[in-house]
């Protein structure tokens, strides 16, 4: 059989890839070396935010926007909780990159926000202890993902609209000849009209890009409150991101009912340097120690009640913003997914617009900052 389409990995975005190409009539076949959704790169850990005042830059809050509206179509096709608007807390320096960046976005597409002081926020949320030079945005849509969830579903209805999907069965080596794209693996063949790299931190293997990608470990932890436990709730504590006067972020969600006790916070970024298959996946005493420091300082209710980490891997671009291109010399070849690490929470409108690159040709969507040469057309 030759497919229209070929998608080479099948997490977030390659999942989303799969579902939308498959719902416009394409014959689409998805490949993956595990069974998704898995915990091996970086699609997994329970949870994973979404927030629309994006702090990054506002170029990306009309695409989170679409996100919001096909995450809850999902929802309605796939009959299950996919999203949990908890409310969002950028917090940091009055200067600092998270604060500034999310009053810009907000600002300039007029969305709801509050700005707090410390004094407010640790009135709101007394979960939180706060040196009084930290204020907040406080944006109401701002939210929890639930990625495992999403994955399965869109992975289940693209085989309902008669997608193949290649499970546990990595690509071994691809080929553009003529007009079609001949992909092996260790057990067959195939042969499609285009193909679509989704596969994170594999794409490095895979692909020769004109750009340096690099695959960084970072740690998820999970807390029990030891004291207080209301206050992790629920309804009482928002997702949150936290920039330190020395640049770093650290970020957190409240305890969910939908995924058990804990809650989580992981350090964005600053991890180490390593690649898909020689990553390790122990997570070190000292890890764990320097997290607790942190949660220690902000959330001191969750010092003593660490309970379980794990493993996730980004793959960043220089910029640290997305790539979605095709490819500069084979124009059956699209590159897809390197997020960077802030990615997840775009893959239901990154799904459609793949679709809408591949069988329209264009996108309605400025992509131009995702693009290899980042804009400068």
């Amino acid at each position: 059989m030759i497919y229209d389409v070929a998608i080479v990995g099948l997490g977030a975005m390659g999942s989303s890839s799969v579902f939308e190409l498959s719902r416009r009539g394409q014959r689409v076949v998805g490949f993956d070396a595990f069974a998704p959704p898995h915990s091996r790169a970086s699609s997994h850990g329970e949870t994973r935010v979404i927030r629309e005042a994006y702090f990054e830059d506002p170029i990306y809050v009309p695409l989170v926007q679409r996100a919001y509206e096909l995450w809850h179509d999902l929802e309605l096709r796939s009959g299950r909780i996919l999203l949990n608007e908890t409310g969002g807390l950028m917090l940091g320096l009055p200067d600092s990159s998270v604060v500034r960046g999310a009053s810009a976005s907000a600002t300039t597409h007029h969305l709801a926000h509050e700005v707090l002081s410390a004094a407010e926020i640790r009135r709101r949320y007394p979960a939180f202890r706060l040196p009084d030079s930290i204020v907040g945005v406080l944006e109401p849509r701002a939210g929890v993902l639930f990625p495992e969830r999403c994955i399965d579903s869109y992975l289940t209805l693209a085989v309902s609209q008669g997608a193949t999907l290649v499970v546990d069965e990595p690509v071994l080596e691809w080929e553009v000849r003529g007009d079609s794209v001949w992909l092996r693996t260790a057990n067959q063949r195939y042969n499609a009209g285009r193909v679509v790299f989704c596969c994170g931190p594999w794409i490095t293997t895979l692909v020769n890009l004109p750009i340096p990608l690099q695959v960084e470990r970072n740690v998820l932890h999970w807390y029990q409150p030891q004291a207080r436990s209301s206050l992790f709730q629920l309804g009482a504590l928002p997702i949150f991101l936290l920039e330190d006067d020395a640049g770093r972020v650290c970020y957190g969600l409240p305890e969910l009912p939908e995924v058990g006790a804990g809650v989580k916070v992981a350090r964005h970024h600053l991890g180490e340097t390593t690649t898909a298959d020689g990553v390790n996946r122990t997570v070190s005493e000292r890890e764990i120690a320097e997290m607790t420091s942190w949660v220690d300082e902000y959330l001191p209710d969750l010092a003593n009640g660490w309970r379980r980490a794990a493993v996730c891997l980004y793959t960043n671009t220089p910029d640290t913003h997305f790539l979605i291109d095709r490819h500069p010399e084979l124009e059956q070849v699209w590159i897809v997914s390197p997020c960077s690490g802030h990615g997840f929470k775009f893959a239901s409108v990154i799904g459609e617009l793949v679709a809408d690159l591949i069988i329209e040709g264009r996108t309605d969507f400025d992509i131009r900052r995702f693009q290899l040469n980042r804009g400068r057309n």
